[in-house]
């Protein structure tokens, strides 16, 4: 699975070169030309970055970047603004709210995916570089690939060469999720709203039918008693013996 981007623009144009030049660089891009579609869009999609101009129709930049920092399911979400607006004061007040970056109009493609790098390294470490380890299992979320180490203490630093484990996708951003956070307990509608998005109407037990999935593709590698009920809350990831049935 690719890095997800968002770009924020009313400009068509600019999207349009957006697009063309992140999805050529590999990564996932979408777009939303307002700030409530925008929102829509975070909630239920839940980007990895977002690229946001700061004069839009309705909601501006600022008061979205304000909005989600302001929500702790959104506030970790680096934001890079995108904007004509160069004097010194606007960058200050950007900041302040809380964008991890500033890039004024008009900008190169090459700058751009240049600092997007660069946010992510900086702002998200464990999206970027270390590899999630949990019992046998190795989870990139460089590459969004998962394989399995020959043993829970051998020391890996790539998935070269180890036998990888094939996830559909939804199943794969579960086990992301909690490998992240491993021995915490979720409940269902924490999950739902962490790898669903709060605005997909769904039923408690859509979680259920794909924790089953994610413990089948684990089974053949004798790693599905990772995934463990805790009853009365919902579902933890851990590699301690003791669950709670």
């Amino acid at each position: 699975m690719a890095t997800r981007v968002l770009i924020v623009d009313d400009e068509q144009s600019i999207r349009q070169m957006v697009v063309m030049a992140l999805s050529a660089q590999g990564y996932e891009v979408l777009e939303a030309d307002n700030g409530r579609a925008a929102q829509t869009i975070v909630v239920d999609n839940r980007p990895d970055l977002i690229l946001l101009d700061w004069m839009m129709p309705g909601i501006s930049g600022i008061d979205l970047v304000r909005r989600f920092k302001r929500d702790e399911t959104t506030a970790d979400i680096p934001v890079i603004m995108l904007t004509a607006r160069g004097e010194e004061e606007y960058r200050v007040q950007g900041l302040e709210a809380g964008v991890d970056d500033y890039l004024p109009k008009p900008f190169s493609v090459r700058e751009l995916g240049a600092r997007i790098k660069a946010v992510l390294r900086r702002t998200s470490p464990s999206k970027t570089e270390r590899l999630l380890l949990i019992g046998r299992l190795v989870l990139d979320p460089v590459s969004k690939r998962v394989a399995l180490r020959s043993n829970e203490q051998a020391n890996v630093s790539s998935l070269d060469g180890l036998q990888e484990i094939t996830l559909g996708p939804t199943e794969y951003r579960l086990l992301e999720f909690f490998m992240s956070q491993p021995d915490r307990a979720f409940s269902r509608s924490h999950l739902l709203d962490r790898i669903w998005g709060g605005n997909v109407y769904i039923e408690d037990r859509t979680v259920d039918v794909h924790i089953r999935r994610l413990r089948k593709a684990l089974t053949p590698f004798d790693q599905d008693q990772l995934v463990q009920t805790v009853r009365g809350i919902g579902y933890r990831f851990s590699n301690l013996a003791v669950t709670v049935e």
